[in-house]
């Protein structure tokens, strides 16, 4: 059998005669074909790169790299690919060799673009190829073929696999990533290729021009920002702290685009959708006090939505993207927490935003007839999900609604109820009331008259005012109340011996502790409270 052969190095034809008598013959098994399978397409691999060292017809090169595409997908048969001599045969047809001539030959552009999918497949299935690249310089390559590409017309798939590939090393090499970020420039690199796809006319140094009546972008146009998104957010994660006015400035600038990408659509509602997600990751990115350009004075004609004389057309698109997401009720930390992060962290530092976006969001209450989580404005979505199973997605909406309320737990408890913030408070150690860390303006919110008048009969711990309930206890004699009370306190004590429960109390200062450290508490403090009088 085949098991006891030794096996012997194989052309591609001899290879190929042995695969089909195996597969052709009564005994064989499918792991015999899956050996010669992977023996076979190795040889492949081999022969066309072979075919590809050697100068051909524009037609034949295209030919040998669609199969060696399609071929680079399965990761066994990349070994003999992996190679520093064959990596540099792709990089040579992809233009990424060393010479700093500019794309001339259209006929190319084919061959250029084939052999950058390969060296995506390559990079993203083989660990090797990853380090190949770093000893090859691939980045900075990647990052001068975008500077050939600016100006240049029918590149626009040039420019989507060159970005593709920067965001796949920038992804799976760490190293790779903080060569871009500090050798090559790769924020302003990208940035720029954004802005070319982008197509933007500027009006102010961070404003781009608004045209409402602007037709689309196409499907390259998006797909080519969406790749220029994905691999800035890379290129800066961990970029909260500016040091230089020239790094604000960079950040203030990418602000801009990035406004610009939200009021813009794509060709179709996913791809717009797509387009908005990967802005909104690379938003969060962004140190918090350059945000500032997501809002810019507006003129009369410009828009509608305006606040305090500031253009909030990007921050209603953000909120729409929140309630679209949380609509679809799945995979809330993935697509639902980078916008609800964004928006909180914008509502704690810039005071235009939040207010806004409070109005919006927490408008004055009216009808208080219904509990804070029945609905379906903002509010009720938001409230629905302060008890969300998932903890971060919890803690995230919790955190948003009590930055809008700024920070202030009465304000808090007035739109949610005691019993939907008790999570938030907990955490923060605020069940006694108070505010939190941050400072906010002093003014104060205006309660409607519909509200003061229904504000006595309102349920603090369901927010909402309830229909009066016959008391149980009412026809009760005082010794079934009794009874009553003791088969309660029974039934908590085998719990709590039990441990099925933890019976906790509040400490002066609001956070949580175990019930017998809380009672002490207390009782320490009230003889020397009685001292003091």
């Amino acid at each position: 059998t085949w098991k006891s052969k030794k096996v012997l190095p194989l052309t591609a034809g001899e290879a190929g005669c042995e695969l089909a008598f195996i597969l052709c013959g009564p005994n064989h098994d499918d792991k015999t074909v899956l050996f010669f399978l992977c023996v076979y397409t190795q040889k492949l691999c081999e022969g066309i790169l072979n075919i590809l060292e050697n100068d051909t017809k524009t037609s034949c090169q295209i030919a040998c790299l669609e199969a060696l595409r399609i071929l680079s997908r399965d990761k066994k048969v990349l070994v003999p690919v992996t190679t520093k001599s064959n990596m540099k045969i792709l990089l040579k047809l992809a233009k990424l060799d060393a010479t700093e001539d500019p794309l001339e030959e259209v006929s190319e552009y084919p061959v250029i673009v084939e052999a950058l999918k390969c060296l995506c497949n390559i990079v993203f299935n083989s660990a090797v190829a990853q380090k190949l690249s770093l000893e090859l310089n691939l980045a900075a390559k990647l990052c001068n073929l975008l500077k050939k590409c600016k100006d240049q017309k029918f590149v626009d798939d040039i420019k989507c696999f060159d970005l593709r590939l920067l965001f796949l090393l920038s992804l799976l090499h760490t190293d790779i990533r903080s060569q871009l970020r500090h050798e090559l420039q790769g924020a302003q690199v990208l940035t720029q290729a954004l802005e070319n796809s982008l197509n933007i006319i500027w009006t102010d140094e961070y404003k781009a021009a608004e045209d409402h009546d602007r037709s689309p972008l196409s499907l390259q146009e998006t797909d080519c920002a969406i790749e220029a998104l994905k691999a800035l957010f890379n290129v800066t994660l961990d970029s909260w702290n500016v040091h230089s006015k020239n790094e604000s400035h960079q950040f203030r600038y990418m602000a801009a685009i990035l406004r610009h990408c939200l009021l813009i659509m794509g060709p179709t509602e996913d791809k717009t959708e797509e387009l908005h997600s990967n802005a909104v990751n690379l938003l969060s990115n962004v140190p918090v006090s350059c945000l500032d350009v997501l809002i810019s004075p507006s003129s009369e004609e410009e828009t509608n939505l305006k606040y305090n004389g500031m253009n909030m057309d990007a921050i209603q698109v953000l909120l729409d993207f929140m309630e679209k997401r949380i609509d679809k009720g799945t995979s809330y930390r993935e697509s639902l927490t980078p916008v609800l992060s964004l928006l909180t962290e914008c509502c704690r530092v810039h005071r235009n935003i939040r207010k806004f976006l409070k109005a919006q969001v927490l408008p004055p209450l009216r009808d208080v007839t219904n509990r804070p989580e029945v609905g379906t404005t903002v509010r009720n979505k938001l409230v629905r999900l302060m008890t969300h199973v998932d903890l971060g997605v919890k803690q995230l909406a919790a955190e948003f609604l009590f930055v809008l309320c700024k920070e202030r737990v009465d304000s808090l408890l007035k739109y949610t109820g005691y019993g939907n913030a008790a999570g938030l408070l907990a955490a923060r150690g605020l069940l006694a009331g108070g505010r939190g860390d941050h400072w906010y303006s002093d003014d104060e919110d205006t309660d409607t008259e519909e509200y003061k008048s229904a504000k006595p009969n309102i349920n603090l711990i369901t927010g909402h005012v309830e229909e009066p309930m016959p008391n149980p206890m009412d026809e009760m004699t005082e010794e079934q109340k009794e009874y009553e009370a003791m088969k309660l306190v029974n039934m908590l004590d085998k719990l709590s011996r039990d441990e099925f429960i933890k019976p906790m109390g509040v400490r002066p200062d609001g956070s949580m502790a175990p019930l017998a450290e809380t009672v002490s508490q207390y009782q320490i403090n009230e003889p020397e409270s009685s001292e003091s009088d």
